[in-house]
C-alpha cells in the first residue's frame, strides 16, 4: 500500500471518530467502605462529572461482588429504605456525588475481605458505551447516630 492511501485511510478513519461522542466522566474521590469480615456487601461511593455532555451512569462491575447494583435511598413511611436504579443521570458539567444515605454503587456478595488499606477496582459503564476504569481505596467510615438520653429530662434548679 503507497503512502497516499494510507494517508486516505487514516483521514477517513479520523472524519469517522470525529463523529463519535464520548462523555469523558471524571470521577472525583472515590473509595469503598471497609466492611468486617464475613460482610455480604458494601458500597462505593465517589463524585461523577461529565465534562463534554449529558450522559447516565448504567452499570458497575467489579470483581470484588458477585453482583453490582446502581442504588438511592428513599424516604419510606418514615424509614429510608436502599432502592436499585436502573442509572444515574449526568448533566455536562454538573458533578452528581456518590455518597452514604444517598446514591451510591452497592457491592453485593463479596468473594474477598473489603479492609482499610485495600483497593477495589471498579468499571464503570455508561449510557454512551464508554466504560472507565477506576481503582477505590478501602476506608473506614464512621456513621454518625444520634444521641439518645434515655429519656431523662435535665434537673430543674
Amino acid at each position: 500500500m503507497n503512502s497516499n492511501a494510507v494517508r486516505l485511510i487514516l483521514m477517513a478513519f479520523g472524519l469517522l471518530m470525529s463523529g463519535v461522542s464520548s462523555a469523558d466522566v471524571a470521577v472525583v474521590d472515590p473509595y469503598v467502605r471497609a466492611v468486617p469480615p464475613g460482610a455480604p456487601a458494601t458500597a462505593a461511593f465517589m463524585g461523577l462529572q461529565a465534562d463534554k455532555g449529558d450522559v447516565a451512569l448504567v452499570k458497575a462491575s467489579s470483581d470484588v461482588a458477585r453482583s453490582v447494583e446502581l442504588h438511592t435511598h428513599i424516604h419510606d413511611n418514615g424509614v429510608m429504605r436502599m432502592r436499585p436504579v436502573d442509572k444515574i443521570e449526568l448533566k455536562k458539567g454538573e458533578t452528581v456525588t456518590l455518597q452514604p444515605g444517598g446514591l451510591h454503587v452497592m457491592l453485593i456478595g463479596l468473594t474477598r475481605p473489603v479492609k482499610p488499606g485495600d483497593s477495589v477496582d471498579i468499571e464503570l459503564s455508561f449510557s454512551d458505551g464508554t466504560k472507565q476504569q477506576i481503582s477505590a481505596p478501602v476506608r473506614k467510615i464512621e456513621m454518625k447516630m444520634p444521641m439518645k438520653h434515655g429519656g431523662h429530662m435535665p434537673a430543674k434548679h
